[in-house]
């Protein structure tokens, strides 16, 4: 079923005061733009990641097989999309170029948080994942959209910026620093991030993604240098508008303006796969 197109955006969107920006242009022969949106609920971590990794698996080994099928004159075979939606129980990640001692818990302070902690393989330094953030995942075959990895960051960055204008929120970016902020004009008072962004991309196929504070408990950022960044603040959708914001309703704003960007058609889809908490689901790896 249907969730959004990308000509269904909610007429408020129009009224933006934010710019949308350049979408991606319409599909050409070949391009597969439908989004299968999956809703996991509270997933364990570690389960999500493993999924995210199978998925990006079959996608690449689609790939190949398209290849040798067009280099044998046959046709080849629409590569999919795939975009998660989640939240985590409290956990920390370290990005491949990201620093240790940005952690600022040993393994028992982990535990007296009820915190895991993960080194995991996207780009970007140390943040954190816990309930009330909306965390999403786009698992793209971007040889279906635009071979640009920076364009692509911009698009999710755009679609954020959209979604906080909803609520009569101005955020944009600040130049050399992936995500989305407020009081980001250079010069402003209090910069500061709601939403935290970081990919992996392997032969154009994407994985990771954005993680916007909704109603997070921001106390947990005091235990991380967040994304390496010690001069600006961590916000949330509740601390800015001073009252909880239902997750649903975040995520039936946002998806639309994900699928103007992208051109794309979200389709609402269901996993049998079990991504929920458990202690030996998500027991987090040795610091």
């Amino acid at each position: 079923m249907s969730l959004y197109s990308s000509c269904a955006v909610p007429a408020s969107s129009a009224a933006s005061p934010v710019a949308a920006g350049p979408a991606v242009p319409a599909a050409t022969p070949g391009q597969n733009r439908a989004v299968q949106v999956q809703k996991l609920g509270l997933a364990a971590y570690e389960a999500t990641w493993a999924y995210q990794e199978k998925l990006l698996a079959e996608t690449l080994a689609l790939k190949v097989a398209n290849r040798h099928a067009t280099e044998a004159g046959q046709a080849p075979q629409p590569t999919p999309n795939t975009l998660l939606l989640c939240e985590h129980p409290p956990v920390y990640t370290l990005g491949k170029s990201g620093k240790p001692e940005h952690l600022l818990l040993d393994e028992a302070g982990l535990a007296a948080h009820g915190a895991t902690f993960h080194r995991i393989n996207r780009g970007g330094d140390i943040t954190y994942h816990g309930p009330g953030q909306l965390v999403g995942y786009p698992i793209f075959d971007l040889d279906n959209f635009v071979t640009d990895i920076h364009r692509y960051l911009r698009l999710l960055e755009e679609a954020i910026i959209l979604t906080l204008a909803d609520y009569g929120l101005q955020a944009g970016r600040i130049a050399g620093l992936t995500g989305v902020w407020f009081d980001f004009e250079e010069g402003a008072p209090n910069p500061r991030k709601i939403c935290a962004m970081g990919v992996k991309c392997s032969r154009w196929v994407t994985m990771h993604g954005f993680a916007l504070n909704v109603n997070t408990d921001l106390s947990y950022f005091g235990h991380i240098v967040p994304c390496g960044i010690t001069d600006k603040a961590v916000t949330s959708l509740q601390q800015e508008l001073g009252r909880p914001v239902p997750l649903a309703e975040v995520e039936s704003r946002l998806l639309p303006h994900l699928a103007r960007l992208f051109a794309a058609e979200l389709l609402e889809s269901s996993t049998s796969t079990t991504l929920l908490p458990s202690s030996s689901a998500d027991a987090g790896l040795s610091l």
